[in-house]
Order: structure tokens, then sequence, then C-alpha cells
């Protein structure tokens, strides 16, 4: 293993004084892995994943053994869960979003704690996540469908660029910043050698001036909160010090989670105090008292003929409200998006291609529980429909393919077969079936 930077060990001395040695103990020892599961899509074997000890501070997470091929697995790919480092979970659940709110999530990619966000909406209200770089906002998009969140707009911007008529629009945004990784420092070994004093300082810098643009996009009575996976406290503690006597129109608010208080509104995790990897989060109020303003439905709306023919192929699926080129999709009010990169519009339904209508894979992983038809598998089958295959099956038309429960892609039946519609991209010619 690459030997911490001196630079690095020295500092770390001087902010933890008679702590260090217990630091750099923790920091030997192995990362700690963490399960955050998918409330939304229970299934058959779910205690075989949750088995191990629940992280205090994340509703619905559970530490995870350090050989766990849970990543490996179907229920992985259909979204019943999402790997995430315990510490990792704690800035949403600092944010604490809740159903009907406005949320932004200003640096969402990968996409664990705009999942997070997500699932905590339950669906209702607006969640907007940003990721400026374009393959890592397509990452992004693919965990919000994969996970199932169905009031998410996912944008490629960088901050400066946000409109400055999105300003104070937000209930809650999370400002998650790049930063110089110190917290991944036993996750990752190879982060050690790319560390400097100097990259830090850089790090700093751009932090501060992400977190200008956050401030501008919260409403009067809104939260912020900023967060990074270091130990730096020229990224952490005196960012926001400097923030705050720029900005007094914001104050810090403690927050109280099992096993993660803050009375002075921030909070540093560290190995040999918490268990997890390292992780800043601060949350900030702005003052006075407002609401949300009034948006906007983007995009045309769905024709009568369009929506008529989603019910004659789908019986019951869940209305589209708007279009995008032949595309349906299900949006909540929007904030003005002209001249925003968006990746993925709220929920994909359907593709209208001539006189046919083809499901997209996010209504399967979606709206499985509604009441559609649907088929189960067996691991058999569901490992062939995973590579590409056909399969056996007696159902007729459009079917939401499960196995044991939960959702993984459309087929289409006829004459005693299912014809395969699961995305090619996303096939694999082998998948555990069992945890």
């Amino acid at each position: 293993m690459t030997g911490l930077p001196n630079a690095f060990t020295e500092r770390m001395g001087r902010q933890l004084g008679k702590g260090l040695p217990d630091f750099l103990r923790a920091m030997e020892e192995a990362p700690v892995r963490g399960i955050r599961m998918n409330v939304r899509k229970p299934f058959e074997g779910a205690d075989d994943f949750t088995a191990g000890e629940r992280i205090p501070w994340a509703e619905d997470g559970y530490y995870l053994p350090a050989d766990s091929i849970a990543g490996a697995t179907i229920f992985h790919e259909a979204g019943a869960f999402y790997l995430q480092e315990p510490a990792a979970m704690l800035p949403a659940e600092v944010l604490n979003p809740q159903p009907g709110e406005t949320i932004l999530d200003l640096c969402a990619a990968p996409g664990g704690k705009s999942t997070q966000i997500g699932l905590k909406m339950a669906g209702e209200g607006l969640l907007i996540s940003n990721e400026p770089v374009p393959k890592r906002a397509a990452i992004l998009s693919r965990n919000m469908e994969r996970m199932g969140i169905p009031n998410s707009v996912v944008i490629s911007t960088w901050p400066e660029k946000i409109p400055g008529s999105w300003d104070g629009l937000f209930d809650g945004v999370l400002a998650d910043v790049p930063c110089s990784g110190e917290g991944m420092f036993r996750r990752e070994p190879e982060t050690r050698a790319e560390w400097s004093p100097e990259k830090a300082a850089g790090c700093a810098k751009r932090q501060a001036e992400i977190l200008e643009e956050a401030a501008r996009l919260v409403r009067d009575g809104g939260r912020l909160v900023y967060s990074t996976c270091t130990y730096n406290p020229e990224e952490n503690e005196e960012n926001v010090l400097r923030f705050l006597e720029k900005h007094p129109e914001f104050e810090p608010e403690s927050f109280s989670l099992p096993g993660a208080e803050s009375r002075n509104g921030m909070l540093l995790c560290l190995p040999h105090q918490m268990k997890g990897e390292g992780q800043f989060a601060a949350l900030l109020r702005k003052k006075g008292s407002g609401e949300s303003r009034p948006m906007q439905m983007p995009f045309d709306p769905a024709t009568k003929e369009e929506l008529k023919l989603l019910q004659e192929t789908i019986p019951g699926i869940r209305e589209a409200n708007r279009k995008i080129g032949n595309t349906l999709i299900r949006i909540p009010a929007c904030p003005e998006l002209k001249g925003i990169r968006v990746i993925r519009a709220g929920l994909q339904i359907a593709e209208i291609r001539g006189k046919n209508l083809i499901p997209d894979h996010a209504a399967a992983l979606c709206f499985a529980e509604y009441g559609l038809q649907c088929a189960e598998l067996d691991a058999d089958t569901a490992q062939r429909y995973i590579a590409g295959e056909e399969i056996p099956g007696e159902a007729k038309g459009w079917v939401i393919l499960k196995y044991r429960g939960i959702a993984v892609g459309w087929g289409k039946g006829s004459s005693g077969t299912i014809k395969n519609h699961y995305p090619k991209g996303l096939r694999k010619d082998r998948i555990l079936t069992n945890p």
C-alpha cells in the first residue's frame, strides 16, 4: 500500500494532536463498505443483503461485508439497492429532503446522494440533479433510472452557468463539491500519490466559487448543505467560515442524527471515531421565510391520440404529461430549462415509432408497482433475459418481467415466447441471481 504523504501526515498531526496515532492506525485498516436499500423495490431475498449492522445515521443503510458480491447481482441491475460508502450517506440525511419540495443536487455524479434524496422525496416534488462533466452526467442519469426515481431532471451545466431565473428557487441545495479526496485514501490507495498541498489549496478555491453559486439558488428560509470527502480544514471548516463572513444571510444550523451530531452545524467524519471513510458536512440555513416560486411545465404536452395509443398498447400504465420529440415522458413542473443541457427529463415512458409504441426501460423499473401485466422469471430465464435472449412465456403483449418480485425490464409476449427488450447496452452474458 502506498504510504501516506508526509505533508498530509504532518497536517493531520496539527489537526488531531494526541489523536493522530489512532487515526493512522485506522488508515491502515480495511475500508468500510455500505449498502442502501431501495424502499420502493421490495423483493424476495432482501434479507440476504441487510443481515449486517445498520448504519446509524442512514435510513435504510447497512454495513456490507468486505467480500460482498452484491454489485454483481441481478438485484443491483434492477435498482434494489445502491452500493455507497457509509459516511457518504450523511450529507443527504443532513439535507433532510421532504416529499413535495424543490431540491437541487449541484454536483451529483455518480448519483449516490441524488438517488438517496429522490427516495426520500417519494416521487413528489422536483429534484434537479446536475453534473457538469457529460460522461459523468450519463452515469448519473443511468443510476437515477436504475433506482426508479420518477421526479428527477438530470442536467449537465457548470454551476456558474445556471441562469439567474433560478435564484432563490430551491427549498434545499446540496453542494457535494469536488475535493482533494483525502477521505478516499483508505478505499483507493492510489489517490495518495495524486495528493499535494497545492492541489488541496486549488480545490479550496474552486469549492468557494461553487458555494457562491449554490447560495444564490436557495430560497429565504431554505437550507444549503456543503460537503466534501476530505479532512482538510481549508476545504472544510475554513471554507464555511469564510462563506459565512461574506454571507450574513446564512447561519449554521445544528443537526442531530444517530451517531452523527453537530452543535455548530459542521461535522467531520474521521475513521477512528466513526465507522466510515472521510466525510465533511455543514448545514447552513438562509434567514427569513419563503416558499418555492411557481414553475412551468416544460416541453410540448402529449396529445390525446398519443395518450390513447399508450393506454391501448399498455393498459393501465400511468399517463404521460409531456413529450420530447417522439418520446412520451412524465415530468413535474420545472424552472426555465432554455439553454440548459438536459440529460434526462423526468421519467421516460415510451417512444412512438410510426403507429407503434415501445415502452422505455425506465418505465419498467418505476411502474411495476402499479398493477401492470407482469411475469415472474426463474433463475435460469432471468440470466438468459439479462443476456438478451428470447425466453419462453405465455404472456401476450407488453409485460414487465420480474425476478423474485423485482422488475428487471420489458418483454413482448406472443405464441409462447417473450421477445427480449432489455436494453442492449445493459446486457450481460453472466449475472448472479443469488447474493
